[in-house]
């Protein structure tokens, strides 16, 4: 669908300069999705392995970040292996909704109501970061984090459209339950891609 040179906005890596390189293409269909032009792959370009990573080479940047859309729906092995190959760290957002495939250094899951995750893709999360729409995602954080393995990052992240009731709400959640932390979409506040 798209890529570009930017600082990644949320959870762990927030700050660090990436390379983004998103996919077209998602079954998962969140209502508050945020770039639902992603949702049908033919709508968008088709690029070789060989050209994204031409791109994406020039930049000074070696993190690469693979999302969507739903990224796992593509076979990302040849992808993985070129960005590998050019001195990339690959890392993927995943819904975990489909098997994740290639040499992947840091997978995001960021599960949805829409469509759960498979259940082996919660062993292989590096960081869970659980959108929080309303009161009730506290009860689906907690499901996953039971899921995750120990040494995996608990991000909670307020949904942008309701920023203002939920933060609050995420701002006491973790208060209480200080094994979480905060994640904002800090490209949308200060407006970068």
């Amino acid at each position: 669908m798209e890529h570009f040179y930017t600082l990644q906005g949320e959870g762990c890596h927030s700050g660090k300069a990436a390379y983004f390189i998103r996919l077209g293409g998602c079954d998962v269909g969140c209502v508050w999705c945020d770039v639902k032009d992603s949702w049908d792959a033919a709508a968008h370009p088709i690029m070789t392995t060989e050209e994204i990573v031409g791109a994406a080479t020039q930049q000074p940047g070696r993190t690469a970040v693979i999302t969507g859309g739903e990224p796992a729906m593509h076979n990302l092995t040849a992808l993985c292996h070129a960005l590998h190959e050019a001195g990339f760290a690959t890392h993927i957002e995943t819904s975990g909704a489909h098997p994740l495939s290639g040499e992947l250094d840091w997978v995001t899951l960021s599960p949805k109501k829409f469509k759960a995750p498979l259940d082996d893709l919660t062993d292989l999360a590096d960081e869970l970061k659980i959108v929080v729409f309303n009161k009730s995602d506290f009860e689906w954080a907690e499901h996953y984090a039971a899921r995750v393995s120990p040494s995996c990052l608990l991000y909670l992240q307020p949904e942008w459209s309701k920023r203002e009731i939920i933060t609050p709400l995420i701002i006491e959640y973790i208060k209480q339950h200080p094994k979480w932390q905060l994640s904002l979409q800090t490209h949308k506040y200060i407006n970068i891609p």
